[in-house]
């Protein structure tokens, strides 16, 4: 059972979508071919609440390849390719998504994935595992583990942990080197500007662009802007990550600075509020904001949307809000994760990072779960370390060993 939006041109579209995407995922490719062969998901549920996108797709068309039942659900409501979504439910994966869902609409979706009982979760953003933790009709499902992809996803399941309400382990994928180095830096770096450059099609160079945060999606982001020309401002609140930008060459400065004088603005903290009414109604006439945090919180998106004198949609993805004060101000994606919404997100090479690291924690989970505590954990070296190996035979790329001398070297005092 599934509810797409589904027709045979959609289905060949999401195929041709697949196919392109698992080309450029070696690295989960060869995973999938060396296990599939065993069936070690065979009797597995999997659960999953992920953005379905043609790299999305091969990771859950590989679970099924490994013998698991995959029900899944989109982790946010217009981030969803419907054209994917539908050739995954041609595939026999229950699918629960579409574009353009209300957050009701979204809500049923991650309802329907846990009706199916999975053992396992995969999460984006942790709505499943909050839901399966405190929503009364799943508190007592038999749930071994569960893997979180997403910074954002990682502060809920911490706060959860913190409370002494964990009821099950989770892995933190997101804190895996070869995901936060790779996929918040250059994945989302690179997809951040293809979402703006397709939402405003403007020159970024000479323009003012606010990176908001400097943690790994920041860096990545602020890199990029650069790269395009652009003037790049940083704020932050971590005295260490500000300095890291200063000494990056970027220009470091508060909010309430930075808003009289950007011209783009981009928010990559996970926090609430930090463009906030008093920043908008500061900033120049034409500028333009958007988000690639998880949550819709970075920007107070409710003013602008709900409270100007008018709204309209310029361009897609792209809604110009006419302010009291006459100022026109732009925003891209209703604040939602403008890189998925405007664009199609991160490119297949760097997600084959991320989602080989998510298959073998699932794995991982699924041999070691009886002798995990309920707590979070990060993923295990060998696997970060196989996943970078698994990277570097993909792209061709080999490196130095240590010689016998160099051994014995490293091991005296």
């Amino acid at each position: 059972m599934s509810k797409v939006k589904s027709s045979p041109k959609l289905i060949k579209e999401g195929k041709l979508s697949y196919e392109w995407a698992r080309s450029h995922m070696q690295i989960l490719d060869n995973t999938i071919n060396r296990l599939k062969k065993s069936k070690p998901l065979k009797g597995i549920t999997l659960g999953f609440c992920l953005h379905i996108t043609k790299e999305t797709s091969v990771l859950l068309m590989g679970a099924k390849e490994l013998g698991a039942n995959v029900a899944c659900c989109g982790g946010n409501p217009l981030t969803t390719q419907d054209n994917v979504a539908a050739f995954l439910a041609s595939q026999g994966i229950h699918v629960y998504a579409w574009n353009g869902q209300s957050v009701k609409d979204y809500d049923w979706c991650i309802d329907q994935v846990l009706k199916h009982k999975p053992t396992i979760l995969t999460d984006d953003g942790a709505d499943m595992n909050i839901k399966a933790h405190f929503d009364k009709r799943f508190k007592n499902m038999k749930i071994l583990g569960a893997t979180e992809e997403t910074t954002a996803g990682v502060t809920r399941i911490r706060a959860v942990e913190n409370q002494g309400k964990l009821r099950y382990p989770v892995i933190l994928v997101n804190e895996a080197y070869t995901k936060h180095m790779f996929d918040n830096r250059y994945g989302t770096g690179q997809s951040t500007i293809d979402g703006y450059l397709r939402a405003m099609n403007l020159l970024m160079a000479s323009k003012r662009v606010v990176v908001v945060g400097y943690g790994w999606v920041g860096r990545g982001v602020a890199s990029r802007s650069h790269g395009m020309g652009s003037k790049v401002i940083v704020t932050e609140i971590d005295p260490i990550k500000a300095l890291e930008a200063h000494m990056d060459g970027f220009e470091v400065m508060p909010m309430s600075q930075a808003a009289k004088i950007g011209d783009i603005f981009i928010t990559c903290t996970g926090m609430t509020s930090v463009i906030r009414k008093e920043h908008i109604l500061n900033m120049k006439d034409g500028a333009i904001m958007g988000n690639v945090g998880h949550f819709d919180v970075e920007i107070d998106s409710e003013f602008l949307l709900k409270k100007s004198k008018s709204v309209k949609e310029v361009r897609p993805s792209l809604d110009e809000c006419v302010l009291k004060n006459g100022k026109k101000v732009y925003l891209i994606g209703q604040g939602r994760l403008a890189n998925l919404v405007a664009a199609e997100g991160h490119p297949p090479e760097v997600m084959a990072q991320s989602f080989s690291n998510q298959i073998l924690s699932v794995m991982y989970i699924l041999k070691n779960h009886k002798k995990m505590e309920n707590k979070i954990i990060n993923v295990p070296q060998e696997i970060d370390t196989q996943v970078a190996v698994d990277a570097l035979k993909a792209m061709d790329v080999k490196i130095d060993k240590l010689t016998p001398e160099q051994v014995k070297y490293a091991n005296s005092w």
